[in-house]
């Protein structure tokens, strides 16, 4: 290391606001006023209790000599908040490293990334976006992503999946008119734009809470309406509702003069891993030898232990009736 980035390590400098330029890699698009301005009050009593943190650069001008500029790394929020309380200087931290720009430019992403996954206010749709950018741009996998920012790789995936939404139900996330809860339900029905957009109206006009909209897409989703007269099977469409409460994700069985095929959605290579993960475990969990189910007889009829073939409550299934009756299709309203 230099002796001029050693004078900058672990020192905290005071920078003109005007010389610092936001990071390009900020994954929050939308900043609260309102918390904008308490955290600017805060600052004008107590000052900014943490530093910034920015690289910096130094820049050959045309008319010659060098000009030095700064670019934030970490946070946006402070230094915003720091021009409405009026300070002219902040404290920061100068990051100095042999990165390459593509090295640095991954640097302050993550750092980014990471900074508003602690404060736990990143909307999941900005937060997707974030995720999706690391894949993209530096070619993170799953397991990388979900290693940087503290989480599981199926939280990752779960996430990523988001994208998939009509951008209009994006905005709704994003400004948390529905929640991240309601974009599973919602992704079942990808493959049915009508239904899918009438389920959405349905969640924001009716305030439905996430399980109810999941058994209403569940309903839609294994609803075998759009098949003609003998394919039409009772059995297989209770068998399909099982496998995708159990999966989460929508599963079709297509039955066939012999045999038949089943059909299991899915939005990434984890998640085809995360099922047969799933499958797995189930296959250890059934006891061999103990339970015998006739045929046509589900595992729950046979007295079987629960399973992918667990109903729900009968009071549950009352409970919800009246409401899943609205969502026939000859009683779409929307």
């Amino acid at each position: 290391m230099s002796q001029a980035n050693q004078m900058y390590q672990n020192a905290i400098f005071w920078i003109e606001v005007e010389k610092i330029k936001p990071n390009p890699f900020q994954p929050r698009k939308e900043f609260d006023e309102y918390k904008l301005r308490d955290l600017a009050d805060s600052i004008k009593q107590y000052g900014i209790l943490q530093p910034l943190v920015v690289t910096r650069r130094e820049i050959e001008k045309v008319e010659g000599g060098l000009a030095v500029e700064y670019e934030l790394i970490a946070g946006e929020r402070r230094l915003r908040a720091s021009k409405l309380a009026g300070l002219t200087q902040v404290p920061v931290l100068i990051r100095i490293g042999e990165e390459s720009k593509e090295e640095e430019d991954r640097m302050k992403l993550e750092l980014a990334i990471i900074e508003n996954l602690q404060r736990e206010d990143l909307n999941p749709v900005d937060r997707a976006k974030a995720f999706q950018r690391l894949a993209d741009d530096f070619g993170f996998k799953h397991v990388q992503i979900a290693a940087k920012v503290g989480k599981s790789r199926e939280y990752v995936s779960n996430t990523l999946r988001i994208l998939a939404l009509p951008e209009e139900m994006l905005l709704a996330l994003a400004e948390r008119r529905i929640n991240e809860g309601h974009s599973r339900p919602l992704l079942m029905l990808t493959d049915r734009k009508e239904e899918q957009m009438t389920l959405f109206k349905e969640i924001i006009f009716k305030k439905l809470n996430v399980r109810e909209a999941e058994r209403i897409a569940r309903r839609i989703a294994v609803d075998r309406v759009r098949k003609k007269g003998t394919d039409f099977d009772p059995e297989m469409m209770e068998f399909e509702a099982a496998l995708t409460e159990r999966l989460g994700t929508r599963v079709q069985i297509e039955k066939r003069e012999i045999g038949g095929k089943i059909v299991i959605d899915f939005f990434s290579n984890d998640d085809v891993r995360n099922f047969l993960k799933r499958l797995q475990e189930e296959m250890q969990t059934v006891p061999t030898g103990e339970v015998s189910v006739p045929l046509g007889e589900t595992a729950v009829e046979a007295g079987a232990p629960a399973g992918i073939g667990e109903l729900a409550e009968p009071d549950e299934e009352k409970a919800m009736e009246e409401s899943e009756d609205l969502y026939n299709v000859r009683n779409f309203s929307l």
